[in-house]
């Protein structure tokens, strides 16, 4: 007998008792779920605008190239959504709808048929996410809960413009992704 079959034999040979796994507690937040998301995401190093101040924000802002896959503001799209995502390389500004937002860390939720293409949110140079109040939920918990056992193929949470820093604690914010992120509340 080698000592691998050795060792996979005296492993095999232990006993274990199952054990039952352990109870999640029903976590809450405490205070206002609007505001703790809006702190979550400032927090993250994003920004939360109302419409009002989104259409004062974009009026004044200069983007070439512009991608609205949202509902409300379909009308600020001044490119068509290409098949070929490298056609995106230069985009300024992506608009998108967040399926939910996670009030205790700022995590929006965003589904596959939401995004047009899987690397929109990550390939613009500035994203902003339209989220209504009613879909906001306390917890990863119940943001999971939400998500469930649905299959839509890819989804992601963004909690933020895409950060990254280094062991000398240089901040990198825009190096894997988006530049900044505004979140629309509605």
């Amino acid at each position: 007998m080698s000592s691998r079959e050795k060792i996979l034999s005296a492993i095999k040979g232990i006993s274990i008792e199952p054990k039952a796994l352990p109870e999640i507690p029903d976590f809450h937040l405490t205070g206002e779920l609007v505001e703790q998301f809006i702190r979550s995401i400032i927090g993250n190093k994003g920004e939360v605008m109302s419409r009002v101040e989104f259409q004062s924000w974009i009026g004044t802002a200069h983007f070439s190239k512009i991608i609205s896959l949202s509902k409300t503001f379909e009308d600020l799209s001044n490119l068509a959504l290409p098949e070929d995502p490298h056609e995106l390389e230069d985009l300024g500004l992506a608009i998108l709808e967040g399926q939910f937002g996670v009030a205790e860390n700022g995590a929006i939720w965003l589904e596959d048929p939401n995004l047009g293409l899987r690397a929109l949110p990550f390939i613009t140079e500035h994203l902003v996410i339209v989220l209504e109040r009613k879909n906001l939920v306390e917890t990863m918990h119940q943001g999971y809960d939400r998500i469930g056992s649905a299959h839509s193929g890819f989804g992601v949470f963004i909690a933020g413009p895409s950060k990254t820093a280094d062991i000398e604690q240089s901040l990198v914010i825009g190096a894997h992704g988006a530049k900044s992120l505004r979140v629309v509340l509605l």
